[in-house]
Parts: structure tokens; C-alpha cells; sequence
């Protein structure tokens, strides 16, 4: 049921943005940022998605060449800034920074996987998880290289 509810998601979202209904989904406030548990929080829920992503057999080797303690410091960045934090992304564009990794839409759902059992584990409630999951899947359209 849960994997039936994130396809949904992603399929709506996907509309949303293709349609060009959804200008901008990043919060207009904090508070998705305060659920995270601001900076802090943020930083252990990635500290965990990264450690999953680098041991999950089905996607650990596009990580291969990453620096865990870099790519978990652009992923914090980024998910502080999307949930309405305080903080700058500067890493690399979605597209540009997996452009050359052959990633499918098994490997994406991989990810996701990976990381809805982080948040889990840190206890972010389910319609949060989802909050920040929408804020996220327009991405898909960038990060899938292989069709």
C-alpha cells in the first residue's frame, strides 16, 4: 500500500510540474523545516539515508565515487533550503550532477525507498514524509538518465 501511495505521488506530482501548475513548492514558512528538526535533525536524517544508500545493493554503486561526508553535507543543504531552512544549496543542478550515472527509475525508486526508511527511523510522521517526498519528485525528471 505504501509503495501504491508513493507511485501515486510521484505521478501527481509529475502532472503538476509538466502541467506547469506547480511554480514553486518549497514552503512559504519554516515549518516543514522545524518538523525535520531543523539543521540538526536534518543533518542525522542524512547522515542515515546516505549510510542506507551506500549499502543498499541495488543502487549502492552509483555512490562509488562519492564522498559520504561531502554528498551528506549538499544533501543537508538542500533539503534545509526545500523545507524552508535557513541554508543555501550550491551544489550542482539535478540534471548536471546525474548526467553521466545511468540512473533508471528502479534506481530512483531505490532511493526513495531509502530514504522514506530514514525518516521512518528518525520518526517523521507520514504526511511529513510526504510533504517533503512532493517537494522532491519534480526531480525525477532530472535525475532518471535511462528510459
Amino acid at each position: 500500500m505504501r509503495k501504491l501511495l508513493m507511485s501515486l505521488l510521484l505521478a501527481c506530482t509529475s502532472l503538476l510540474c509538466t502541467s506547469g501548475m506547480a511554480q514553486n513548492m518549497a514552503p512559504a514558512n519554516d515549518e516543514l523545516y522545524k518538523v525535520f528538526g531543523e539543521k540538526n535533525g536534518i543533518t542525522q536524517l542524512m547522515d542515515d539515508f546516505v549510510n542506507r544508500l551506500l549499502k543498499d545493493a541495488r543502487i549502492g554503486t552509483h555512490f562509488k565515487d562519492a564522498k559520504p561526508a561531502g554528498l551528506k553535507a549538499q544533501l543537508t543543504e538542500q533539503i534545509c533550503q526545500l523545507t524552508g531552512g535557513p541554508c543555501t544549496y550550491k551544489g550542482a543542478d539535478m540534471k548536471s550532477a546525474h548526467a553521466a550515472m545511468d540512473i533508471n527509475k528502479g534506481d530512483f525508486n531505490a532511493l526513495v525507498e531509502n530514504l522514506q526508511s530514514s525518516m521512518e527511523a528518525r520518526g517523521i510522521p507520514f504526511t511529513q514524509q510526504n510533504r517533503l517526498l512532493a517537494l522532491l519528485a519534480p526531480m525525477h525528471r532530472d535525475v532518471i538518465t535511462l528510459h
